[in-house]
């Protein structure tokens, strides 16, 4: 089994976190996808964050795949960090070939993420370009990083079945909508 791990405040989730997501499970030949609806993002004030109930119902209500589960769980495993909850999916999962998907300002500062060496060393990921992050991204020290580690984006179908460290950064359409934005629109 092949599952993409798509982890996020989703606050709000929009149509970009479906184009995301749809694009993740077609370019790398995913058999699932779980959108990880996170308690709170560690890097981020907490002060606009609407209630995980509210999250996920709104993000499954979009979603709307038969491939794609929306979930909490993090809530309930008492995980505050993707390296804690990767440690328990691998732990209690081990036949799953599972793979990290982030968009490209998450790849910018995954440096600043608790354990990213280790996260990289879990699981492989897929990185989404997103408007305004391209360069940025690309240059970041998490990307200096793992660059020996790259695949080449034409292989991206194979990366669940890749000994971690391995990433792809995934190109083409782009969605310009972002939670802040529509936030800050009063969108939530």
């Amino acid at each position: 089994m092949r599952v993409g791990l798509y982890g996020g405040s989703f606050n709000p989730a929009h149509a970009g976190h479906r184009h995301v997501g749809l694009m993740a499970l077609r370019r790398l030949r995913l058999d699932r996808l779980w959108w990880l609806v996170t308690p709170g993002n560690p890097l981020k004030a907490r002060g606009d964050l609407a209630s995980l109930d509210t999250r996920i119902g709104a993000a499954r209500a979009l979603a709307a795949h038969p491939r794609i589960a929306v979930t909490g769980f993090e809530a309930e495993i008492g995980a505050r960090f993707t390296l804690e909850t990767l440690r328990y999916l691998r732990a209690r999962r081990p036949g799953v070939r599972f793979v990290w998907i982030m968009g490209a300002d998450s790849l910018a500062s995954f440096h600043r993420w608790r354990g990213f060496r280790e996260i990289a060393d879990l699981v492989p990921i897929a990185v989404v370009d997103r408007p305004g992050f391209t360069l940025s991204a690309s240059s970041s020290p998490a990307a200096r990083f793992l660059d020996a580690h790259r695949v080449d984006e034409r292989d991206a179908g194979a990366l669940a079945d890749l000994a971690p460290p391995a990433w792809v950064y995934l190109h083409g359409p782009r969605s310009t909508l972002s939670s802040t934005a529509l936030r800050a629109g009063g969108a939530y």
